[in-house]
């Protein structure tokens, strides 16, 4: 599955950081995190809350846009590796300078130089602004005028898109829409975290925020109405299978939905997510999937069309992707 070309739209950039890479700045700053890690050197956590903890250890020792910088170099290369000839990122002001602008602007700026270069060397990127939310929406604010203010309208740019993660259980994506109100007049596309631990009503309400996309929405599978309007209005779900199976939310490759879904009618992509939290690659997931329900070359020549009309490119970018699977 390596050689087949892809395209990924749901990957979190911290959560994708390697191990290796992980403990080769701990080793740089001196910090302990070996009991993050098992016995093989992998990241092991007891459950989604234990994930969390682990998570956030392990990312708390990316700190400075010089290693934010590196660690762009290292995903893209992974991506690339496993098929990928453009992925989208989601990074937040958050981490990258505590909200605050001209901070982010730096660390926009070391990130840029990487992307760019990766282009360069056959793997184009695009940066999705992030608000966590669990935070808030007074500092999912913050992150809305640092998307608005770095933002490429015409999507030629590094920072196209604007899209909330965090904890579903958190709030409504209502309390959210200035933000995104912010991100859709600065012409950012839109995505939202819905439908992984929530139910449907969660992804309607992602919807109403104006949404092309919905991170995951697997959850649409329970409300045959609501498959009817993700078909109709041609939203798009970056689904992720070995996440959601890795997490305890379905049991098994031959239990996921992503099948169903497609069945429906609603558009479907499969991105990796958190993918070495979650031992998985893009080349493992277009494995499964095709064990699991037998897909083949077609189908996922469908599906990464899909890809890239929903992408948060410029024509240009879109045209040159959809070559690449005509």
């Amino acid at each position: 599955m390596k050689d087949l070309s892809k395209i990924e739209l749901h990957l979190h950039l911290e959560g994708a950081a390697p191990p290796g890479f992980v403990r080769g700045l701990a080793a740089e700053q001196g910090a302990d995190l070996s009991g993050i890690f098992d016995g093989q050197g992998h990241y092991a956590y007891d459950g989604f809350t234990d994930f969390l903890r682990v998570y956030e250890v392990a990312t708390s020792v990316i700190r400075t846009p010089q290693d934010y910088a590196r660690l762009l170099r290292e995903v893209l290369g992974n991506c690339a590796e496993h098929g990928a000839i453009y992925a989208e990122l989601f990074v937040s002001p958050e981490f990258c300078g505590g909200g605050d602008l001209s901070a982010w602007r730096d660390y926009l700026a070391a990130m840029v130089e990487v992307a760019e270069e990766m282009g360069a060397h056959g793997i184009d990127s695009r940066a999705i602004i992030t608000p966590i939310r669990h935070f808030g929406p007074d500092r999912a604010r913050a992150s809305a005028i640092c998307a608005r203010e770095t933002a490429s309208e015409d999507h030629t740019g590094w920072v196209s898109g604007f899209g909330m993660g965090g904890a579903e259980t958190v709030g409504t994506p209502q309390d959210f829409t200035w933000s995104f109100d912010c991100a859709r007049e600065a012409g950012l596309g839109l995505t939202c975290h819905a439908g992984e631990w929530g139910g449907p009503q969660s992804i309607r309400d992602a919807m109403s925020l104006g949404i092309s996309r919905v991170g995951h929405g697997v959850h649409a599978v329970q409300d045959p109405a609501l498959m009817r309007d993700l078909a109709e209005q041609g939203i798009v779900l970056e689904v992720c299978p070995g996440s959601n199976i890795a997490l305890g939310i379905y049991p098994d490759w031959s239990a996921h939905p992503i099948a169903k879904l497609a069945d429906a009618g609603v558009k479907v992509t499969v991105s990796t997510d958190d993918p070495p939290f979650f031992h998985t690659t893009l080349s493992h997931e277009y494995a499964r999937l095709a064990d699991a329900f037998g897909w083949a070359e077609a189908e996922f020549r469908e599906m990464n069309l899909i890809a890239a009309e929903a992408a948060f490119c410029d024509a240009a970018t879109r045209d040159r992707l959809r070559g690449r699977f005509a």
